[in-house]
């Protein structure tokens, strides 16, 4: 029976495979949007939307504070951040950092990226089918970014994952570089 065992191995071992995948959830925290292989893209979805959570559960924590000690009539900022420090989100916080070990990439999960998600209840990332293959060993290469809801999603699709045909033979590469050395430069008139 193959009962729990659904977790994809990745070729590597279980320490190597959860700090692979932490790793690349830093970068996709650090750069909003990181291309790899699809298999590794299906792995890092649910470790990036796990911390996601984390970090939305620690906002609705502190607002949760901030709320009740307002009605106390408490508004000076250094006893709130002692009481959200307390019984806030900083459990949350460190939570996400035993899973990512880096400070930095929770810093700005916290700060940038929970913020805009406050209002999503879930699917925090997107991955996009590349139409290129890897060209070492032929992967199917897909992109994975966070959701943004400011911009459609086709509108975000990059160039490089259009598919473009590409010449079929010799003689129609030579003829498109013929046709475009034969272009005068812009501003340039023909003699």
């Amino acid at each position: 029976m193959r009962h729990l065992k659904r977790t994809a191995k990745l070729g590597r071992t279980t320490a190597h495979r959860n700090a692979m995948l932490a790793n690349m959830v830093c970068s996709l925290i650090k750069h909003k949007r990181i291309t790899t292989t699809l298999a590794k893209a299906k792995a890092v979805r649910p470790v990036a939307e796990k911390v996601m959570t984390l970090a939305r559960k620690s906002l609705a924590r502190e607002a949760l504070i901030r709320e009740n000690l307002s009605k106390e009539g408490i508004t000076d900022e250094k006893i709130i951040r002692k009481e959200i420090g307390k019984r806030g989100g900083l459990h949350y916080r460190r939570l996400a950092v035993a899973d990512l070990h880096q400070e930095d990439a929770v810093t700005t999960l916290f700060k940038e990226l929970a913020p805009a998600q406050k209002d999503r209840t879930g699917g925090y990332t997107r991955i996009i089918h590349a139409a290129v293959q890897r060209r070492g060993d032929a992967s199917r290469v897909a992109i994975i970014e966070w959701v943004d809801e400011t911009k459609p999603a086709a509108a975000e699709t990059p160039a490089a994952t259009k598919d473009i045909p590409a010449p079929a033979t010799v003689a129609e590469v030579k003829a498109e570089e013929a046709k475009a050395a034969d272009k005068p430069a812009e501003g340039e008139a023909k003699a």
